[in-house]
């Protein structure tokens, strides 16, 4: 008997008028995560922060970056690029913006974070996330595997990333990244950075 084969999903990427859609998504998705928690304990607090946070930081990554949608918005995938072409990034002002009196702890974070960020080329894995009734079709794995062979292979960059759940963790350390000594925040989580190796870039052939 044999195994009917995977059909890849149809994949988009988002524009501008996804964001607000994209930033609603998310901030559902971060209801139950225990860094967002730990970042901001109160729940009404928290939806309130991480939807302009969240707003703000997809609209960039549409404009400077790339976010990959699949047809039917029910999975996401949100890629920074560093160092981002032409944009300035994100910074504390910005956080400032939306954090509130959570702020500290958003800077804690990113403090923690920032010996583990390259100065290299690279490209960042920020968000990815499929609808828990849109699991276990293959939706994560094919954004993913869009974004390695479609972008970051074809230049040779690594794929850095961090994740807050062991089964998140476990699941990258299954598409060929590989996972780095675990960092916590001081009173708080554990957090699980992550890279995927670089790529030889591929070789064009040139017609005489």
């Amino acid at each position: 008997m044999t195994t009917a084969p995977v059909i890849a999903p149809p994949i988009r990427p988002a524009q501008a008028g996804d964001v607000a859609t994209i930033a609603a998504l998310l901030t559902d998705a971060v209801a139950t995560d225990p860094v967002a928690q730990w970042l901001v304990p109160d729940p009404v607090e928290r939806q309130h922060v991480y939807h302009g946070l969240l707003a703000m930081e997809i609209d960039h990554a549409v404009e400077w970056g790339h976010v990959d949608v699949t047809l039917d918005m029910t999975a996401v995938a949100v890629w920074q690029h560093h160092p981002p072409a032409g944009a300035a990034p994100l910074s504390d002002y910005h956080l400032s913006t939306f954090t509130g009196r959570a702020l500290p702890r958003f800077q804690q974070l990113h403090t923690l974070l920032r010996p583990y960020r390259s100065g290299a080329p690279h490209h960042w894995l920020a968000w990815l996330h499929v609808r828990p009734q849109a699991r276990r079709k293959g939706l994560g794995r094919a954004l993913l595997a869009h974004h390695h062979h479609q972008r970051a292979d074809q230049l040779g960059y690594p794929i850095d990333t961090v994740t807050t759940t062991g089964m998140v963790r476990d699941f990258l350390t299954g598409q060929s990244y590989h996972a780095g000594t675990p960092l916590r925040l001081n009173g708080g989580p554990q957090l699980w950075p992550l890279r995927r190796a670089g790529r030889p870039v591929p070789l064009t052939t040139m017609a005489g």
